[in-house]
């Protein structure tokens, strides 16, 4: 897949806890040209049919974002470690690639690359589930990395504690551009219904923990710590994916 991914750029293109240790996840942002839907899944399709038939041995996850401007995807998958990057062996897709040439790229607006490593000491410990259908994604720009890490760490520690317990995958992304994230949390919902639950808030239950002067505190820190925050819901395409 990651042969996949860079061959995307180059012609202008679930994550799954590994016993707590720490991994870097791909992830490839593509735009779909307006009205070109339909067209570009089936390309997709095609291409996942010839590298599954091909013995094609990566993995990924496809998902489509809910809000926002556009049609737009995110493919994702997995490396235990940099060295991976290295790798030039895939038979599957180099059999494949043209399909990837003439189905897919004639659909695509813009490709957005970017690479995150996982924080399994303040993430869930559990991977994700395999009846995961949405991920609500939280994703900050800050300017102290130092104290909207500890202001993590304290919230962690009061979730771990609580009935609730830790919700999501957190990451850090490793460069980018200006506008990308520098971190970013992976909410697991089984479905759109699952979003309908009451949940307590974090900064609630953070509160019931140390009292509202703390948290108060903890929240201006957490606020002063952070430029700027947006969030969309992202619901996976279990047809795209593999």
């Amino acid at each position: 897949m990651r042969k996949l991914l860079y061959l995307m750029l180059l012609l202008p293109f679930l994550a799954v806890s590994q016993e707590n240790e720490s991994f870097l996840l791909n992830m490839s942002e593509i735009t779909v040209k307006s009205g070109h839907n339909a067209q570009f899944i089936e390309g997709v399709k095609s291409w996942k049919a010839c590298y599954v038939e091909n013995n094609g041995e990566d993995k990924w996850n496809i998902w489509k974002r809910v809000q926002g401007e556009g049609t737009v995807y995110t493919m994702t998958s997995i490396m235990a470690n940099w060295a991976e990057m290295d790798e030039k062996s895939d038979p599957a897709g180099k059999e494949c690639r043209m399909l990837i040439v003439n189905l897919i790229m004639p659909h695509v607006k813009s490709v957005h690359y970017n690479i995150a490593r996982s924080m399994p000491n303040i993430s869930k410990t559990e991977p994700f589930s395999e009846d995961t259908e949405l991920v609500w994604v939280y994703n900050v720009k800050i300017n102290n990395s130092t104290s909207f890490m500890e202001c993590l760490e304290e919230v962690n520690s009061a979730l771990k504690k609580s009935t609730e317990g830790v919700r999501g995958y957190w990451y850090n992304v490793i460069g980018g551009a200006p506008e990308v994230s520098d971190y970013f949390v992976s909410v697991p919902h089984k479905n759109f219904a699952d979003m309908d639950v009451k949940r307590e808030g974090v900064w609630k239950i953070h509160e019931k923990a140390h009292g509202k002067k703390k948290t108060d505190a903890l929240r201006a820190k957490f606020r002063a710590a952070v430029d700027t925050d947006w969030s969309y819901m992202y619901a996976l395409q279990k047809e795209l994916s593999n």
